[in-house]
């Protein structure tokens, strides 16, 4: 038996609780983090507890198993491979992930390893507190992946790194012994060092480092906030007399101890919080503005350039993010620095913007205009669209991402703009283009070039640009390496900690891992003439990319596109990206896992021969994409737009063009033409559901459809009806409006179409509500893309005559509507006069701007309503819940938007027998607590499916707000 197997084998044989995964898909996901590589690993670990790391340990480093390299893993968005390994991953993401206990007094958390940072940071709020140190991955980062690479991020000028805030960890060493590390005083030490066991040799080798080269470190490590990390010798020893061993471990890229537990110094959260959003006309003029700035002493300042803010107008985010910045400037904007100040009283705030102002006013110079903004939602939109910023330069142009290798070098501030200049000049020399963001105020820019990995000529360029921007850094002071970790550049330690303290470094790694079991061939060797992985000598992704034939290449572009960025993992259970993801915990039932399975697949079946293990790989991605709800939500948030439900229906075409589709694949697939027939005889239709419901579930896998109960009095018009709207008076045509039903609302929620007419009416339009017909939605989402396009091409002809009338054309279901801009595209031109059908909100809104929709005068109604918005809708069209806000506050009604994910319904997914608990755990996750304690009048829901989720799973039915709009103007009438 191979050493892995074996290895696996003992530890199933052990006290090891955790899951283990050998699989081809889940090895394919794990392959891959946010870098240029792409290495498989033999297995991936999911351990329970520090038990479970301490076995696994101790067996990998057993002479009957290993030894096996092990290479920890948290929230795999690292930018260097620090967690690849063609050995064995330990993911402590899935399962330590448990925030064990806060001491308020000490100021202090204890947490597992896999606690993500928002989820530590949404605990500490209400004590009033927060965990300094401030990633823009803030929403996937483990606070163990934070300490491997010792994160800083924005505001690291005031609050420092990631080490800095260690009070205390628990690890596991390299032959499975536990530790617990602390600050330990001369004595303590001491004790330790005497100790015949590998934390006495590690405590003995790392004091004699620091105390014979003490001069050396002093004179080498750089002083600049972003320090030489990883094995950082020049903290250990404080001037305090203390020995933390924690300098030393933070950084180390779990190459000298897994971490089990850790406690953090945490900090209360500033009372006062303002920024200040600066335009410039170029990139330039920001970048020298800098040295400006930072005369105002404030606590952050993060750049962005032209093709960030670009890039950035085209995602959900900017609706929030452009007024406030002031609209339309007078000139292109080149560049915009975001400045922020925090205070613990207004008044040394106002002093600190005043200051600011007042540089500003007395001296423009490059700078456009300048915003400042205090709400804290604005804020965190701003704060939000710099975080999107490494997403954002996937998208760079076409087939060319922004590149991430020497992207976090930094440099001390003062040197910034001449390090810039020659980091600009070495791209220049290649032709390249690129983007730019970061931390200006620490001297740390994220430069990404624009690279084409699966172009051969743009991977030779890895090396030539790598040892030239090592080589610029460290004139200028600097370093490559300035807060994402060294992963595979660990080769380059010896230029930036010279061969006396690197030599060192070594003997370091081989007292604390002599078998080099953790994480080999990164940061150092112990064996000091054996060299670390090179960075060309690790496969790059694109080379992978690169297999996939031209014919798979373009409907799965945006599998391709993905640059694993890993917004997906998204920890908040009311973000609505992913919720098979938050579900399962399973990275292979998320985005960035299934674009991963996706990509593997097309390169297997684009080679000549297609290899024996394509058939078995074909049903584990098949598998994967199961719990996919199509909810969409990946398509709106991700920031390359990977839209895994559009690739899920061309892989199950596919899939099912050489193997059986289930038996309700053909049912559901003449739904919507069946649909009219019930809905003429809607009793006959409910009694044979009712008397079929057990052979629906048995044979067909459909649990809880919904009873028809269909609109009343729509009709397909005729050519003489759409005549009669094309011609009519201009003053009569913005009092009329078509209506039109779709398969869901108009089949099963005949009271939302009757609403929504009835509220146009009494608001004085004249409705002609139009019947259903065919979307062909659930033809889509099951692959049948055939059917579908026959479908799509009849919806957006008879669509299109709608729209030719030259009435506006009001929809209701927000996945019906969303169609238009998502699966019909391609299969009808687009218009040259823009129409559109509009959705209720979107023309309620439009009238009230006009002045053509007269609303009642009056004092607010005391009822609050609360909103649950569909989730396609949410990240598809964010603007969609504010507009029902403001249609209400304008009829004088509160109405308050909740923050949710996927209700768990999202279409046919909810009613299929296989995805029944999936559904209800997703329910449970986010909508429940939501709906806890709100009267059911109090509710409201613009999807159809989400109206049915809470029918089945809370026992009533909300309404939509048409029906709450309806109900109020008719009580104002009676009243």
């Amino acid at each position: 038996m191979e050493p892995v197997p074996r290895f696996l084998a003992a530890l199933r044989d052990s006290s090891y609780r955790g899951d283990i995964a050998d699989d081809a898909a889940t090895r394919t996901v794990f392959a891959t983090d946010n870098s240029i590589y792409q290495r498989p690993p033999a297995a991936i670990l999911f351990p329970r507890d520090g038990h479970d790391i301490a076995t696994i340990v101790r067996l990998a480093a057993s002479a009957d198993h290993g030894p096996i390299p092990l290479a920890p893993r948290g929230g795999g968005t690292g930018t260097n491979g620090q967690s690849l390994t063609a050995g064995v991953v330990i993911d402590t993401s899935r399962h330590m992930n448990r925030i064990e206990g806060l001491d308020p007094e000490r100021l202090t958390v204890t947490v597992q390893p896999g606690v993500v940072l928002n989820q530590l940071n949404a605990f500490l709020r209400p004590h009033g507190l927060f965990f300094a140190p401030t990633v823009s991955t803030a929403s996937r980062a483990t606070l163990g992946g934070m300490v491997a690479t010792d994160a800083s991020g924005k505001g690291s000028r005031i609050y420092g790194k990631t080490s800095d805030y260690i009070d205390g960890m628990e690890v596991v060493l390299a032959d499975g012994s536990s530790h617990a590390v602390a600050a330990l005083d001369r004595d303590a030490l001491r004790r330790v060092m005497r100790q015949d066991d590998l934390a006495g040799r590690l405590h003995r080798e790392v004091h004699r480092v620091v105390t014979r080269h003490h001069d050396l470190i002093a004179e080498i490590f750089p002083r600049m906030n972003r320090g030489l990390t990883g094995y950082n010798l020049r903290n250990v020893l404080g001037g305090d007399g203390l020995f933390r061993l924690h300098y030393l471990l933070a950084g180390s890229e779990g190459t000298l101890a897994v971490t089990t537990r850790l406690t953090l110094r945490v900090r209360p959260i500033p009372a006062c919080r303002a920024l200040v959003g600066i335009r410039y006309g170029s990139f330039n003029g920001a970048l020298a503005d800098i040295g400006r700035l930072l005369a105002a002493d404030p606590a952050a300042i993060e750049i962005l350039d032209d093709k960030i803010l670009r890039l950035a107008r085209q995602d959900p985010v900017w609706a929030d993010i452009d007024g406030v910045l002031g609209g339309p400037a007078t000139m292109p904007v080149g560049g915009l620095n975001i400045v922020e100040f925090v205070a613990d009283r207004p008044a040394v705030l106002e002093q600190a913007l005043h200051r600011l102002s007042a540089m500003l006013t007395g001296d423009a110079g490059a700078v456009l205009d300048w915003a400042i903004v205090r709400d804290p939602a604005t804020i965190a939109q701003l704060w939000s669209l710099r975080e999107r910023a490494v997403g954002l330069l996937g998208r760079l142009d076409g087939r060319h991402q922004g590149t991430p290798f020497v992207e976090d070098a930094a440099v001390p501030p003062e040197r910034l703009v001449d390090f810039i200049t020659g980091f600009r000049a070495i791209l220049d020399g290649h032709g390249l283009d690129f983007g730019m963001f970061g931390h200006a105020d620490v001297g740390c820019l994220h430069v990404r070039p624009a690279l084409d990995m699966r172009d051969p000529a743009h991977a030779a360029l890895i090396r030539p640009i790598s040892d030239a921007v090592a080589a610029l850094a460290r004139r200028h002071g600097g370093l490559l390496w300035g807060e994402h970790g060294r992963g595979f550049r660990g080769e380059y330690s010896p230029i930036f900690f010279g061969p006396v303290l690197y030599d060192e470094l070594c003997r370091i790694k081989r007292a604390a891992d002599p078998l080099n079991l953790l994480n080999p061939g990164k940061l150092a060797s112990p064996d000091g003439g054996r060299p670390v992985d090179r960075i060309d000598g690790v496969p790059f992704r694109g080379g992978f990319d690169r297999e996939i034939g031209p014919a798979l290449a373009r409907p799965f572009e945006k599998a391709v596109a993905c640059n694993g960025n890993g917004a997906c993992f998204n920890w908040d259970a009311d973000d609505a990206m992913c919720p098979s993801y938050k579900a399962t915990r399973d990275r292979r039932q998320s985005p960035k896992g299934r674009a991963a399975l996706l990509r593997e697949w097309a390169r297997l079946k684009s080679l000549p021969t297609a290899p024996a293990t394509l058939e078995a790989f074909e049903g584990e991605v098949h598998a994967a994409l199961a719990s996919c709800l199509s909810c969409k939500a990946c398509a709106g948030q991700c920031p390359v737009k990977v839209d895994i439900p559009a690739m899920r229906a061309r892989f199950l075409h596919a899939f099912h063009q050489h193997r059986p589709r289930p038996l309700r694949d053909p049912l559901v697939a003449r739904m919507e033409t069946l649909l009219p027939m019930a809905r003429r005889v809607p009793r006959l239709a409910n009694l044979l559901l009712g008397w079929a419901s057990g052979l629906l579930r048995d044979r067909f896998g459909l649990i809880d459809l919904p009873r028809i109960d269909p609109a009343r009095g729509g009709r397909h018009p005729s050519s003489a009806d759409l005549a009669i709207w094309s011609g009519l008076a201009p003053a009569d045509r913005v009092r009329t409006v078509l209506l039109l039903e779709d398969s869901f609302t108009g089949s099963f929620d005949g009271a939302t179409v009757h609403a929504v007419r009835d509220l146009l009416i009494t608001l004085g339009y004249r409705v002609h509500q139009i019947a259903a017909r065919p979307n062909g939605k659930a033809l889509h989402v099951q692959g049948m893309l055939d059917r579908f396009a026959l479908v799509a091409r009849a919806a957006c002809d008879f669509q299109g005559r709608l729209l030719d009338a030259g009435v506006p054309v009001i929809g209701i279901e927000p996945a019906a509507l969303l169609m238009q801009d998502q699966e019909y595209r391609g299969h009808a031109p687009p218009r040259d006069d823009g129409r559109r059908i509009l959705s209720v909100e979107d023309f309620l809104a439009g009238e009230i701007a006009a002045g053509r929709l007269p609303v009642p005068d009056g004092s607010r109604q005391g009822t609050t309503f609360r909103l649950f918005a569909h989730c396609t809708e949410r990240t598809a069209t964010p603007r969609a819940p504010r507009l029902w806000k403001d249609i209400f506050a304008a009829f004088g009604l509160t109405l308050e938007i909740q923050a949710t994910g996927c209700c768990g319904m999202a279409g046919l997914f909810g009613h299929e027998r296989e995805q029944a608990g999936l559904s209800a755990r997703l329910f449970e996750m986010s909508w429940r607590p939501k709906l806890t304690g709100i009267p059911a009048g109090q509710v409201l829901a613009t999807g159809f499916s989400c109206r049915c989720q809470i029918h089945r799973m809370a026992g009533f039915r909300p309404r939509h707000p048409a029906e709450a709009l309806l109900a109020h103007l008719r009580h104002s009438h009676h009243s």
